[in-house]
């Protein structure tokens, strides 16, 4: 996964189109036609779910194994394990909603940037220091989480740990608990508002399936421990002398692949096996139809060795082999034998010494082999076994025709089995019927059992048995006109195991052996002529499908060539039987050397049965700077050139071009043996799986593999090349300058998008005539598809309307330029160009590039939570730029690197710009803008087919807009104050409130006239940055309405309001209070409501009118004849009655006035 943690992410196939891939594979559980399906799936970690193993399995699968116990990653990290550990996950069909903490943050991140619709409930690290507010934002977070979900999976058990589900265990979760909490909690218990069910099951069938990451798991981890199995099978065989291994039982050879089975069985804590899948070791004649029905691994044979299960207690020929995974999906089965079916070349005719008994079960055995894989190559190309059986059986009985056996073919037409059962993870058999088993391993094995011994008529000789472990690929093809194809391919996963393997047993094999090797120590003229250089290490291999490059010793004489093998002993090449010798050394170091025999047929009765091919040619790899490399050069190729003249046999050094194809495939194989010879010798075993041409197969598979285990939407046969990274160039590249280029600029609300489509007209006018595609601003602020494909039809119309040579013209030079609405998914906008319905107009335009527009300023609603679509549109594959257009002047500002950080894991290839408010100021940044085919790259479009499966038919779902955003659009046509309307937009932002952010209002536009001036302004508030532009309205036309309907008049006004439930009678009041406000009536005075400032004026006007008798002013107060003292005037009860009579005369005077006057609301026409 490219990444800016890239260290972390242990496994090389790891990408985000297979962590996207997971992510769908566990929503589908979401979408399926049941009525009992949740409305999400709930994953709890940590000590809030009480370590619940189904979860952390979910977790493990969605994440890659991040929570496994033996995560060196978290291990290393000095936080405690509950905070790593803080995590719950919500899914939902079309959303993901993720709580988790700032630590824990960065270690989610990688793993989870680029999901679809994925919602962080995070704080920063700032608020995450108090812990009181953490804890409670954690439970408001949860409660938030799951408000709209009434039915909801809990992963409760984990494979192989069944749990009854029990939800009062649930509603004992800490988590949980805490949701019943009054205030910040949801109030009551969780499992009364909400309907539980395990979805443990389901989720076990998808865990199972097959996709690049278990399949490298399988390759680097499974497949390594079933090798060592061989090996130590093997290994009984290779210390031991012949003598040996004629007393070995089958108990004992088989005692590797029994421990291995049994103890796996054990510890996977699931009981029962198929007979099919059981390990067996049958030593010759016993291995009869009766003799493996009836075998149990767990009591194997004491007495049946191989010195007594040939035909009447001789020597077996040959033994049975199977070795089975017990807790993964592999299996393979071999024949291997005991003997030679080659006499080593010792001057003397020796030719009629042939062993038929082991040549035939030999020849049987490559039928075998050969039936096994064309039934495996016909499954994945049609996936019937039907099909696939009957080109194995006919595959068999023409290659015992081709070996000479026609005799057999009748007797062993009954006698033969062949199946294929996929598997699963676990080991399991799934019936191939069951739609699942399309990405499961397979198993293909051919029995032919009870082969009579024709030759001899002494009875039985046994049975053989072959069977691999494969994987097919397969997807479909859309081609050009229409129809639908498949394009499909397999890999061998067990093909490291040597598929033939025999050993010397008997007395006369070893002598003739030893006999052999008493050539090098000879100090007279042998049948080989002189030693040239004696016993270095070399290797021996054939294009014969049992041949594997097998290890051995490796000594020139003047007149040939002698390898000693471990296994099966000597192997002696005279000249006079040598029709030509090639040798290519590749002109490199680092190249393997190989010496090429093409032999006469007479040597074939002097080769081992596996060497034999159909091209008489033998291949002997000399390692670079090996020691046998080193001797050829100097001690052996100038004395066979010398000798060349009088033998007749010229040793021809040859380029790699002078090779057949047969060869060069040889030669492929034997460099891979090479590249990875650091492996000791003592591992040789394990380090030909490395060594295998299937390497270079499984690299072409596993590309192949990507595009298939994403979906089954099918891929475009003109994409093919660019998807294998196969160079391809438009058929016609004349049509495809001619087409209209695309210019796609997508953002949210507020990211200065229409600022930099602006620029980039204004600055690009001599490119050619630009026309730019926005939605009307009086319109929905979501995309519609239909009315932009309405829109290019309309263009192409017009330019096909223009005469020939002006439309050829006008074509060339034209450019769209596409400004998506609000929180458009940048993938919709790709698709409604891509799946237009008119095929004319799809050949007419082609997508230059998309570019994002992100102002970090209004990304966030709150903490980490994002505004929906944010990262889907800066989306991997679609999106090749992202332009800041806010923060540039600071660009070391934290909130700029944390979104940098998050898009760059979002989109690891996206280029950055920066360009304040949408003014770009580097060419080579507006090169890439308006970029004609970038969008095309193999790259982008590879990732697009890995990330959204049918977007090129229009059919990936990109998922509802969460939380929903409101878009209402008030008309009016009066005027409003300006220093009313500006001070009501400043004060949205100190009114927002948070999650679920409900009457929240982000953005504001629209057009208005204030009271001070008849013209019209075009208006544009956002909230979360407090930025309120007011801009003269350009003369023009105005665009069509989304709806369709007729032009608004310029008069005419409205605001679009943008945010989360929105009520249209709150925004009409609220519009209201920004107009002239109607006076009004005044309420009557009484006594009671006079303030203390009137009651002064009227003191202040009345205080010196006459006095009552008794009573005197003396300039300060007013004083009786008791002498008691008075502020006010002694009348002043007085005059305020008459002031407030006074006073309600002219206040219903007024009010009568203004009954009078008619008050126009501000929504009246």
């Amino acid at each position: 996964m490219a990444s800016v943690r890239r260290k972390n992410i242990k496994y090389q196939s790891l990408s985000p189109a297979v962590s996207c891939s997971r992510l769908r594979q566990v929503q589908s559980i979401l979408s399926d036609s049941s009525k009992s399906k949740p409305d999400g799936i709930l994953c709890i970690l940590g000590i809030d779910s009480r370590y619940n193993q189904g979860c952390i399995e979910l977790a493990n699968y969605l994440l890659f194994g991040l929570y496994n116990q033996n995560n060196m990653d978290l291990e290393r990290t000095e936080f405690p394990e509950e905070v790593l550990d803080d995590v719950i996950l919500l899914i939902k069909s079309e959303s993901v909603h993720l709580y988790c903490n700032p630590v824990n943050y960065s270690y989610l991140l990688p793993y989870v940037g680029h999901w679809r619709n994925l919602h962080f409930h995070c704080m920063t690290k700032t608020e995450y220091e108090d812990e009181e507010a953490a804890e409670e934002f954690k439970i408001s977070s949860f409660v938030d989480m799951v408000q709209d979900c009434s039915r909801i999976g809990i992963p409760y058990s984990s494979h192989g740990h069944v749990q009854k589900f029990d939800i009062f265990v649930v509603e004992k979760w800490p988590i949980v608990q805490a949701f019943g909490l009054e205030g910040i909690g949801g109030g009551g218990f969780f499992t009364m508002k909400h309907e539980l069910t395990d979805v443990s099951e389901k989720l076990w069938q998808i865990y199972s399936k097959m996709d690049p990451v278990a399949l490298e798991i399988l390759l680097t981890e499974g497949l390594v421990t079933f090798e060592k199995q061989w090996a130590s099978f093997y290994s009984n065989f290779d210390i031991e002398s012949h003598s040996y291994i004629m007393e070995l039982s089958e108990a004992q050879a088989g005692e590797p692949f029994r421990s291995y089975f049994t103890h796996g069985l054990i510890s996977s804590h699931i009981a029962g096996k198929c007979k099919s899948r059981q390990p067996f070791v049958l030593f010759g004649c016993h291995s009869t139809r009766e003799d493996l029905n009836s075998y149990c691994f767990t009591f194997p044979s004491e007495g049946h060795q191989v010195r007594n299960t040939g035909i009447g207690g001789a020597t077996a020929k040959h033994m049975l082999v199977q070795c089975v995974a017990p807790k993964g999906p592999l299996a393979c089965a071999r024949t291997c034998f005991f003997g030679t079916t080659h006499i080593p070349y010792l001057g003397n005719d020796n030719e009629q010494y042939k062993k038929t008994e082991l040549m035939i079960l030999s020849q049987i055995y490559e039928a075998t082999v050969q039936a096994v894989l064309a039934g495996i190559k016909c499954y994945s190309c049609t996936f019937s076994t039907t099909k696939a059986k009957d080109m194995a059986d006919q595959t068999f009985q023409s290659s015992l025709d081709c070996c000479s056996l026609a005799q057999f073919k009748n007797a062993l037409r009954s006698k033969t089995t062949f199946y294929i059962q996929a598997v699963n993870n676990e080991g399991r058999t799934v019936p191939l019927e069951n739609e699942d088993s399309r990405s499961l391993v397979k198993t293909a094995c051919m029995t032919v059992y009870d082969i009579p011994d024709l030759l001899g008529g002494r009875g039985v000789l046994g049975s053989v048995v072959f069977s691999e472990s494969f994987l097919e690929s397969c997807f479909f093809v859309k081609e050009q006109d229409g129809s639908i194809s498949t394009d499909s391919c397999f890999t061998i996963l067990t093909a490291s195991i040597p598929i033939y393997v025999s050993w010397l047993v008997e007395d006369n094999d070893v002598k003739l052996s030893e006999k052999a090797q008493q050539l090098l120590k000879d100090k007279e003229e042998t049948c080989l002529g002189s030693p040239l250089s004696v016993g270095e290490t070399a290797f021996i291999y054939s294009s014969n499908i049992l041949a594997w490059p097998e290890e051995g010793k490796i000594s020139f004489f003047s007149e040939g060539i002698l390898f000693v093998h471990p296994h099966y002993g000597c192997v002696t090449i005279y000249k006079n039987l040598i029709n030509a010798l090639k040798f290519y050394d590749g002109d490199s170091p680092s190249v393997v050397a190989v010496l090429l025999v093409e032999y006469k047929r007479s040597l074939l009765p002097h080769l081992p049965f596996q060497l034999h091919s159909t091209s008489n040619c033998l291949a002997f790899a000399l390692l670079p700077k090996s020691k046998s490399y080193k001797a050829f050069f100097s001690q052996v190729l100038a004395s066979w050139k010398q000798q060349s003249d009088d033998s007749g046999i010229v040793l021809k050094m040859v380029r790699s071009e002078q090779l057949s194809e047969e060869q060069r495939n040889m030669h492929a194989k034997l460099q891979k043996l090479c590249e990875n010879h650091s492996i000791p010798v003592g591992e040789r075993w394990c380090q030909l799986k490395a060594a295998s041409a299937e390497l270079l197969q499984l690299e072409t598979f596993m590309m192949h593999f990507e595009v298939s285990s994403v979906g089954k939407e099918p891929v475009k046969s003109t994409h093919l090349p660019a998807l294998f990274h196969q160079t391809s160039l438009p058929a016609n590249i004349h049509e495809e300058t001619e087409k209209v280029v695309i210019t796609i600029i997508t953002g949210l609300p507020g990211s200065h998008k229409d600022s930099l489509c602006n620029f980039l007209v204004n600055l690009n006018k001599e490119r050619g005539r630009w026309v730019v595609y926005r939605q009307a601003p009086d319109g929905c602020n979501k995309f519609s598809a239909v009315n932009f494909q309405r829109y290019l039809s309309s263009v192409l119309e017009t330019l096909q309307g223009r005469s020939a040579r002006q439309s050829a013209y006008t074509r060339k030079r034209v450019r769209l330029l596409v400004i998506t609405p609000g929180y458009t998914d940048a993938i919709d906008a790709v698709q409604a160009v891509q799946a237009h319905p008119d095929p004319d107009i799809q050949s007419a335009f082609t997508v230059g590039a998309v570019t994002a527009c992100v102002d970090p300023l209004s990304s966030y609603m709150e903490h980490r939570f994002l505004f929906p679509k944010f990262l889907e549109q800066c989306s991997q594959g679609v999106v090749s730029n992202v332009v800041f257009t806010g923060l540039t002047g600071e660009q070391r500002h934290p909130l700029l690197l944390q979104l940098q950080h998050l898009i760059r894991v979002a989109n690891p290839t996206a280029a950055f710009i920066l360009a304040e408010k949408g003014a770009v100021t580097r060419n080579e940044d507006v090169e890439l803008i308006l970029s004609g085919s970038i969008f095309t790259e193999p790259s982008l479009l590879r990732s697009r087919y890995l990330m959204y499966p049918g977007w090129s038919d229009g059919k990936f779902s990109s998922g509802p807009v969460c939380p929903s955003m409101t878009q209402i659009t008030v008309r009016f046509s009066r005027s409003l104050e300006k220093p009313r309307f500006m001070t009501r937009c400043k004060a949205l932002k100190s009114s927002l409130k948070p999650n679920p952010f409900t009457e929240n209002v982000y953005n504001i536009q629209g057009r208005i006239r204030f009271s001070d001036s008849e013209k019209v302004v075009e208006v544009s508030h956002h909230t979360l940055t407090n930025s309120l532009s007011l801009l003269p309205v350009q003369e023009g036309p105005s665009p069509p309405s989304q709806n369709g309907g007729a032009r608004q008049e310029p008069s005419d006004c409205f605001i679009m309001f943008d945010g989360i439930c929105l009520s249209e009678e709150a925004l009409r009041d609220w519009l209201r209070q920004c107009a002239n406000q109607k006076p009004p009536k005044k309420a009557l005075k009484r006594h009671e409501t006079l303030t203390m400032q009137e009651i002064k004026s009227i003191h202040v006007k009345r205080h010196l009118e006459p006095l009552p008798a008794g009573y005197f002013y003396n300039g300060t107060q007013f004083i009786n004849y008791f002498g008691e003292k008075m502020d006010f005037h002694p009348l002043m009860e007085q005059f305020i009655s008459e002031y407030v009579e006074e006073a309600n005369r002219e206040i219903e005077q007024y009010n009568l006035e203004l009954e009078q006057q008619r008050h126009v609301d501000l929504f009246e026409p």
